[in-house]
């Protein structure tokens, strides 16, 4: 049966958008205004909203994607010795004084620029702690070893042999938050043969192109890699990172950042049928046992709580058989946290849990660094139980919620249900205890003391490409660390022997 199609050329108030097989979704009068021919919608099929990307974002990122795609094709003639040379380039010209300097004065026009605007720019400082990061991520990549052409496993026949060989897999794209070592990091990718597209917000779209012309590209060119390797998304509009991750051609899409936009375009490209690997809502869980050491858990708390970042403390558990004891010594631990950083501390206890706690801290007012300023805060309120799933994405002041469990198996069915499956820290002294907690938890990353662990670089020695939750359903065939090294296909090769 022959189908009419037809491009779409306008849009009406009111007209019906059919998605999912039998849902509907109505166009506003704002969108039927704004939509030209030549731009596309899209629906987000898990929410039903209705995305407007202009021709124009659609052709930036389409190009992007082209150019890598383009790469890619040429990166099979590339030799290691040549990835390894991009890596020694790059890391070269972060170290350049010069060039720093520069890179740096766009970061600070950046960060200003997202002040005026209320934005955090907690992630988004430039410092020189960062910079040694980076550059001590790319040298690592020099003396890594490469996953093309290792041979995973062999079948040998009468007369002939099959391989499974690990192989390149193809454009990786990035859209991230505004943390400039990522643009560092997902480079690589490149160390497998692949090349790599990214799109940043426009709170660091400066300080990306400035890495991108004065040390990235200039790198590709040194080490004689093909134009196009590494690209930048020329525009900041949400729309652009929509149309890179509904792009065909990309064999992975990493998406970083908030849980909403991560959630809709890890949605975008699962419908498109592009692998993605998506870390959105973080926040770490700590779990006291019955029988955890008092100073044990106090040192869990206090060193999970030095900065915001996804893997920071964000629900702790104590079990009530010990809340008299382990109350106490929690809010120690936190005030120690908030005097490391000049701060107090934030504390949320779930509705029920308030006679925990000493009366007289509901009373008190504190001074919360948000992104918008300092705030006067209460500094400690009740807050139902489904707040378990909020992450706290504090600037300065640390934000913890607390909930006294009757016991563990009750704190794991709230983890289970209310948080975003991602890290699991329990404090015990019963080993037989914390392997049924391994067991239990529906989480990637589980330890027994703090949580600031969970990080490629820390725990397995090489550059992270981004960290990957439960939220969405477990991994196939991998990890929750995405690293440069783990981004690859697996071909079959028949070779004869005689």
């Amino acid at each position: 049966m022959k189908t009419d199609t037809h491009t779409l050329d306008r849009l009406v108030a009111g007209q019906e958008i059919l998605f999912g097989g039998n849902r509907v979704v109505r166009v506003s009068e704002a969108l039927a205004a704004a939509f030209q021919p030549g731009d596309q919608i899209r629906v987000v099929e898990a929410t039903g909203e209705l995305l407007h990307i202009p021709a124009r974002e659609a052709e930036i990122a389409a190009e992007a994607v082209g150019r890598a795609y383009g790469a890619f094709q040429a990166m099979g003639e590339v030799s290691d010795e040549q990835i390894s040379r991009f890596y020694e380039e790059f890391a070269s010209r972060l170290e350049s004084e010069d060039i720093w300097g520069r890179i740096s004065e766009a970061n600070a026009q950046d960060i200003a620029s997202a002040r005026e605007r209320g934005r955090s720019t907690t992630r988004l400082v430039a410092s020189d702690s960062l910079r040694r990061e980076m550059i001590d991520g790319l040298r690592g990549w020099i003396t890594m070893e490469s996953q093309r052409d290792r041979v995973i496993e062999q079948v040998d026949h009468p007369g002939w042999q099959a391989q499974l060989v690990a192989s390149e897999l193809g454009v990786v794209a990035f859209v991230f938050e505004g943390r400039p070592n990522v643009l560092a990091d997902a480079t690589g990718v490149l160390r497998g043969g692949n090349t790599v597209v990214f799109r940043i917000g426009s709170d660091a779209l400066g300080t990306a192109r400035c890495m991108m012309e004065l040390a990235l590209d200039p790198a590709i060119k040194a080490a004689g890699l093909p134009g196009g390797a590494a690209v930048l998304v020329e525009s900041a509009a949400h729309a652009a990172g929509w149309a890179l991750f509904c792009d065909r051609r990309l064999s992975l899409a990493v998406a970083r950042g908030s849980g909403e936009a991560v959630a809709t375009l890890g949605a975008l490209a699962q419908q498109s049928g592009v692998p993605v690997s998506l870390h959105g809502t973080g926040g770490a869980w700590i779990f006291a046992s019955e029988t955890a050491k008092a100073e044990d858990f106090a040192t869990a708390v206090t060193e999970s709580l030095d900065r915001k970042v996804c893997n920071t403390l964000n629900v702790c558990c104590i079990p009530r058989a010990r809340a008299d004891e382990l109350v106490p010594v929690f809010l120690d631990a936190l005030t120690r946290a908030g005097d490391a950083l000049a701060q107090p501390y934030r504390l949320h206890v779930v509705a029920g849990d308030e006679a925990s706690l000493p009366e007289k801290l509901f009373e008190d007012r504190v001074p919360v660094t948000r992104a918008e300023g300092v705030v006067d805060e209460p500094r400690v309120d009740s807050v139902p139980e489904s707040v378990l799933a909020t992450e706290w994405e504090w600037e300065q002041t640390p934000e913890v919620t607390l909930k006294i469990v009757d016991d563990l198996d009750q704190g794991i069915d709230l983890f289970n249900r209310y948080s975003p499956q991602f890290v699991a820290s329990l404090i015990s002294e019963d080993e037989a205890e914390d392997d049924r907690f391994y067991r239990r938890i529906n989480a990637p990353f589980v330890g027994d003391g703090q949580t600031r662990w969970v990080d490629g670089q820390k725990a397995l020695k090489r550059p992270e490409l981004g960290l990957s939750n439960w939220q969405n359903g477990r991994l196939f065939g991998r990890g929750g660390v995405l690293s440069g090294d783990s981004v690859f296909t697996v071909r079959t090769r028949a070779r004869r022997k005689d």
